[in-house]
């Protein structure tokens, strides 16, 4: 499409537009019906501990929501001269799990406590050995438990549980709903209905019957829908919302909100079994579409589904590159006290590439990048941590390269569950990520990590939020009874680039060694949560 007839479409509103609020970015894309980004707007947010909890404040949700739509809306202005009034469709995603509960009136009964906190540790493992179903610690229904167990006073007062995607899309709709896929992260889904699994909902309603609560588990939760479904349109106070000056018009159709994992999946193409896809930021997922069920209960694997139903295996890793960004911040810092004016992409690139340059195994130095609890090894508390002896080889490439290692070392150590112990079979992995942006480096890592063949597509940088967009577009574009895999893989990806890196042997064979000596590390770091307070004193 030439200028011209982009400028028409979005007039039109030939056009979808998905918003993705992520960790510590909210994107907005608009693309065009070849699934093309025609505009793109964002603003950085960032968590906070308050009172024990990871969370964002409700008014930073909303005022972030606002700045991303802004920013794209002048970049439609300024590159084709109109104001943005419509689009053919819009969704809404965000970071799966956490646990955002509202009363009657609509209220926010606690503080929104993200996927994050790792506080629910006794809970999840209750409803797991009643479920005999893995509930990890990040999922709603363990939030919700736990805060049955700690007799917190907001609890009787629920009307209303959701994530954050299903917040976005009930306040702007005034619709309770939810994609299958975030769903699937508040409580377990049953393969064969497509909702919530009516055994465990009822196991659930057993276990709590004692505390007389006014409510149903089934009574509180949004309803599940599948991809390619419409739930809702905007609501002129929805509009409102969204674009505060009043430009926007209501009636625009709303797909399901999704999570961040499903959204992941969408984006690499990689919904159909036997597929999979590793999504890295300040966390990292590796999903895999799965052909059949686990052997046996794992607390380390996820049994979510993808954005159409299907089951998935996730290894969902708190930690991954924040204390990488971290450091790299401190060596701009260092460049700069040096009166070197240095962009933080240029730096970000010098260093990882600096990373090829080192021994196979990091030259025996160690890192734990745990900026807070990791379910997967048990930690509880985070606290990062760099470990060398005096014989190790300390040098910039061998730092920098532990710490792109460790930045997978939880996530490598679930996948080898789903390798190893159950020999699931992956035609291929996909990735995706603001870490890929550094050619081949992190790619050559996590092929090393996991000792698969890692592909990358053009389109890796996009992310979720495109992701949300092309389910947005799947909903008013699709071919009647069209699969949303068709949908992908021959109109979306048909002519879509992508580079496939093979795992390098030495780098495997290093990748081994560090992951042994991270594993008996462990020890260190829990000593670390053990006696280093808070404030790093004590």
């Amino acid at each position: 499409m030439d200028h011209i007839d982009l400028k028409k479409a979005i007039t039109k509103g030939e056009t979808s537009l998905g918003i993705e609020l992520g960790s510590t970015r909210i994107k907005a894309v608009l693309i065009d019906h070849r699934f093309r980004v025609i505009a793109s707007g964002s603003c950085e947010w960032e968590n906070r501990l308050k009172d024990g909890y990871w969370t964002y404040n409700q008014e930073d949700i909303i005022t972030g929501l606002q700045l991303a739509y802004r920013e794209l809306k002048q970049e439609v202005e300024r590159n084709y001269g109109i104001t943005l009034r419509t689009a053919g469709a819009i969704g809404f995603s965000a970071m799966m799990h956490g646990y955002m509960a509202f009363d009657s009136t609509g209220k926010l009964l606690v503080p929104f406590r993200t996927w994050r906190n790792a506080t629910t540790g006794a809970a999840a493992r209750e409803l797991t050995d009643l479920f005999q179903f893995n509930i990890p610690e990040r999922w709603s229904i363990a939030h919700l438990y736990q805060a049955i167990l700690n007799q917190e006073e907001h609890v009787p007062h629920i009307d209303f549980l959701t994530t954050l995607a299903g917040y976005i899309h009930w306040l702007l709709t005034g619709n309770k709903a939810i994609g299958i896929g975030d769903a699937s992260g508040m409580f377990p889904i049953e393969e064969a209905t497509y909702h919530y699994n009516s055994l465990m909902t009822e196991q659930f309603n057993e276990r709590i019957a004692a505390n007389h609560y006014p409510w149903r588990l089934e009574d509180i939760l949004p309803k599940v829908y599948l991809s390619g479904e419409q739930v809702g349109e905007l609501t002129e106070a929805g509009a409102r919302i969204l674009d505060p000056v009043g430009d926007l018009q209501s009636g625009i159709m709303l797909c399901p909100p999704e999570g961040d994992a499903g959204t992941g999946m969408v984006a690499t193409n990689s919904v159909r079994k036997r597929t999979g896809n590793i999504s890295v930021g300040t966390s990292a997922f590796a999903m895999i579409v799965l052909e059949k069920q686990l052997s046996k209960v794992y607390p380390e694997i996820d049994i979510v589904t993808t954005p159409n139903g299907s089951p998935v295996g996730m290894v969902h890793a708190n930690n991954c590159s924040s204390d990488l960004n971290a450091w790299v911040g401190l060596f701009r810092e260092f460049s700069e006290a040096m009166g070197y004016e240095t962009n933080f992409g240029k730096l970000f690139s010098v260093l990882l590439n600096k990373a090829l340059e080192a021994d196979p195994d990091c030259g025996g130095l160690l890192s734990y990048g745990y900026l807070s609890g990791e379910n997967i090894t048990g930690m509880e508390r985070g606290r990062p941590l760099f470990v060398r002896s005096p014989e190790s080889n300390f040098n910039l490439a061998n730092f920098m390269r532990t710490h792109l290692f460790a930045a997978f070392g939880a996530l490598k150590l679930g996948m080898d569950i789903l390798t190893d112990n159950e020999a699931v079979a992956i035609d291929s992995i996909m990735a995706h990520g603001g870490l890929f942006k550094t050619a081949g480096v992190g790619q050559k890592i996590v092929a090393a990590a996991l000792n698969v063949p890692i592909s990358v597509m053009s389109t890796a940088s996009e992310g979720g939020a495109w992701g949300i967009a092309l389910l947005a577009s799947f909903m008013v574009n699709k071919d009647e009874d069209e699969s949303l895999e068709h949908f992908l893989e021959d109109k979306v990806f048909q002519n879509v680039e992508g580079q496939e890196m093979a795992p390098d042997r030495a780098d495997v064979c290093g990748f081994e060694v560090f992951i042994e000596r991270y594993r008996r590390g462990l020890a260190i770091e829990q000593a670390a949560v053990d006696h280093l307070l808070e404030n790093g004193r004590g």
